[in-house]
């Protein structure tokens, strides 16, 4: 039950050197999300650099899984310094998770490439990146937590928010300093060389961090529970062991942060994919696009953090999910128009269909093109995946050779079981310009046409999909730090929070591909981040209660 002390500690205005604080907090997270995201902008670079010893395609797939191996041990992340978090308090906790990842991110910087210490060398990388994961498992649910507790009654959603903004603009951080390198010393020098700059400048970042840490004070809450002597001895224990927190725990995951991470890897990773992969439009104009509706949006993580605080979280959260089940395929179609209109039409006008036996389609995901496929349905749905042409799939009777209709037109397959070099490539030669000059025809365009590009539409559907992003992230640091006590706040919404993005959300990219490959539709992938949304949706409205008027000071 809330005291009169605890309601005037909590109802109070926020001091000028706790704003400093908040400030502080956030700002140390941006650098963090830097370090994070280097390796992501840099994976083709890295791949060349120390994974050479393979061939080209399953170097750049192993430097990916090297990337996605910081998504995976996020959650472990969150286990380990959340309970050193709940044990010896925010402050600390927060400031060993900037030090090991801004420490990981500057020995990348110096470390030597395979082609001087070999096997070493990649076995090093993967053992940094791990720890880069570990360490951003524990910064957010510390950071979250912190500014929480320091924030004033009704303000809590307002000031969170800062925090739910910090992952865009260390994106933005890191993006800049890359682009700023390369302009700086010229294409060549930063493949060979040039690359190291951004890992190693990172330390004066890291300088930065431990000193804003250093400075600030300890969490009011977390001192206050420590000098009642209510400090949990065993968060683990408590927050997973106990039916009646592992609950909320699970609820926190499928009914908040699940959703939560698709719409935003839909709204800020997804979208770019899509315009790059499916719509044929370059990779310049389409970080452009993404940026300017990134700077857009970027604002209302804000404005839903604070209008969280007057209606409740619960409502902006299953309303975001909610939009995006609802229209995420009219908008990513309205996309398709704006971008590249003439692939629109074509395929209105003319659709695309492979005729095969499903006995002899494989599966089609094949992300380092190292695969050899054979028969007449593979060659066929590999033609198109590699034009990036959007197809529907029919049921040839068995013996059956694959056929492609493009319209009207028919373009009978083949196989090259059995045929000579020659003979394989004399055919495959003859099926491809029978099949370009028929898509070609039917008017499908190699690439987007930037004369009929629609730029205002683009960023207006773009900024659209970012807003949704807002939506569902702007107000969800202040539920899941009210949702827990303050005696295991910090492990009980680390662990819900990192499984949903680092799970559900890192593993939508490649989800998606796989889903699109396989079934041929461009819009298929769609189905992935819909699906999620929608069962955080309905859990959400059914079992996750309203948080904003918790009292997180109490110390149940």
């Amino acid at each position: 039950m809330r005291t009169a002390t605890t309601a005037a500690v909590a109802a109070r205005p926020m001091s000028a050197e706790e704003k400093k604080v908040i400030f502080a907090s956030s700002l140390g997270t941006v650098f963090e999300w830097y370090d994070f995201y280097l390796y992501g902008s840099l994976a083709a670079i890295i791949a060349k650099q120390f994974f050479s010893g393979l061939d080209e395609g399953s170097a750049f797939i192993f430097a990916l899984l090297a990337f996605a191996a910081g998504f995976i041990v996020r959650p472990f992340g969150a286990l380990v310094f959340g309970r050193l978090g709940d044990m010896i308090g925010r402050k600390y906790t927060f400031l060993v998770t900037i030090l090991i990842m801004g420490l990981a991110t500057f020995i990348v910087g110096i470390l030597p490439n395979y082609a001087t210490i070999g096997v070493a060398a990649p076995v090093i990388l993967i053992a940094l990146r791990m720890l880069q994961g570990l360490a951003l498992g524990g910064e957010y649910g510390g950071a979250a937590t912190y500014v929480a507790e320091h924030s004033p009654q009704g303000k809590r959603g307002a000031y969170t928010s800062w925090i739910q903004t910090t992952a865009t603009l260390g994106l933005f951080l890191s993006l800049m300093v890359i682009l700023g390198t390369r302009t700086l010393i010229g294409e060549a020098a930063f493949a060979d060389w040039g690359w190291r700059v951004p890992f190693i400048v990172s330390i004066l970042l890291l300088a930065v961090s431990v000193y804003i840490r250093l400075s600030m004070n300890e969490s009011p809450a977390f001192t206050k529970m420590k000098a009642e002597g209510k400090t949990s001895k065993a968060p683990l224990s408590e927050s997973f062991g106990q039916w009646k927190n592992l609950k909320i725990v699970i609820l926190a995951l499928i009914g908040l942060t699940a959703g939560q991470a698709v719409v935003w890897y839909s709204g800020q990773f997804y979208a770019l994919f899509f315009l790059t992969q499916a719509l044929k439009v370059d990779g310049a104009t389409a970080n452009i696009m993404v940026a300017i509706s990134l700077i857009i949006g970027t604002p209302f993580f804000i404005v839903f953090g604070a209008w969280s605080d007057k209606i409740g979280r619960k409502p902006i959260i299953m309303a975001g999910c909610l939009l995006a089940v609802v229209t995420y395929f009219p908008v990513f179609t309205a996309l398709t128009k704006a971008a590249n209109p003439d692939l629109a039409a074509a395929q209105a006008a003319n659709k695309v269909v492979v005729t095969a036996n499903p006995a002899e389609c494989s599966f089609q995901f094949n992300p380092t093109g190292t695969v050899k496929f054979t028969s007449s349905c593979d060659i066929a749905k590999q033609a198109l995946a590699g034009r990036s042409v959007s197809y529907d799939n029919a049921v040839a009777p068995a013996g059956a050779t694959a056929s492609i209709s493009v319209g009207a037109t028919v373009i009978e397959g083949y196989t090259v079981k059995g045929a000579t070099k020659e003979e394989a490539a004399a055919k495959k030669g003859a099926f491809d310009k029978a099949l370009g000059d028929a898509l070609k025809a039917a008017g499908y365009p190699a690439k987007a046409d930037m004369a009929k590009f629609d730029k205002v539409m683009v960023v207006i559907i773009l900024t659209y999909l970012v807003i949704l992003v807002t939506m569902v992230y702007g107000p969800i640091a202040a539920m899941l730090v009210e949702m827990f006590p303050t005696r295991i706040r910090y492990t009980s919404m680390s662990l819900p929070y990192h499984i949903g993005n680092g799970w559900f959300g890192g593993l939508l990219p490649t989800t998606a591909f796989a889903i699109v490959a396989q079934t041929g539709n461009m819009y298929n992938g769609l189905w992935y981040p819909i699906i999620v949304a929608g069962m955080t949706f309905v859990v959400g409205m059914l079992f996750v209660k309203e948080t904003k008027d918790v009292d997180i000071y109490a110390n149940d």
